[in-house]
């Protein structure tokens, strides 16, 4: 087709993403969406009510920004797993549409393989670095917590750090069983189920 001008008209097509599958997987997707609304919902919220604090009664809530940054943390790591298993990480795939599928599972083997082991490094050093801030306090929570009970909340720090190696857990679970689907269609083990 062309429009009145004679230029031809150019469609792109985005690629949706595979639904989230059924059983213990499924449950697992369903609660890290409604995790990622949630706490949407929550830093939306608390923005909201510092900008009228701010723009409005001239004042400030001292522990917004730094709560919804460490909300953004969680949410980043706990939520890159699904990103992954939907397609929406950044990928440069120029010859898996021209080569066969063992030729694909080779070519895909060599990327995997480094970012697993870069991953299994990311967890060690991860719970390590985590550990080193088991004794300080988040200011945010402790200073909300006091407003309310009187008295601080004793939270730390290490839970904010243990997002990197709980997320870069959860990809690579994502990553090696993405890596099973990739043997399993080189050689040809799901497409007689596909058929049947």
């Amino acid at each position: 087709m062309a429009d009145a001008a004679g230029a031809p008209d150019v469609q792109l097509e985005v690629p949706t993403p595979p639904p989230p599958p059924g059983g213990l997987l499924g449950g697992y997707f369903r609660v890290m969406i409604g995790f990622a609304g949630v706490s949407t919902g929550i830093i939306v919220a608390i923005m909201l009510v510092q900008i009228v604090a701010r723009y409005i009664f001239n004042s400030s809530l001292i522990w917004a920004e730094e709560l919804c940054r460490y909300i953004l943390v969680w949410q980043t790591f706990l939520l890159i797993g699904i990103a992954y298993h939907q397609g929406e990480l950044a990928i440069l795939d120029i010859l898996s549409g021209h080569v066969s599928p063992r030729v694909r599972l080779a070519l895909r083997l060599l990327a995997y393989i480094p970012v697993a082991w870069f991953l299994i490094l990311l967890i060690q050093h991860g719970i390590v670095h985590a550990g080193r801030f088991s004794h300080q306090t988040i200011p945010a929570i402790d200073f909300i917590w006091t407003s309310i009970t009187g008295h601080g909340a004793g939270l730390t720090v290490f839970w904010i750090y243990v997002a990197v190696p709980v997320g870069c857990s959860i990809l690579l679970l994502h990553l090696i069983f993405g890596m099973i689907d990739e043997i399993r269609r080189a050689f040809g083990r799901d497409t007689g189920e596909r058929a049947a």
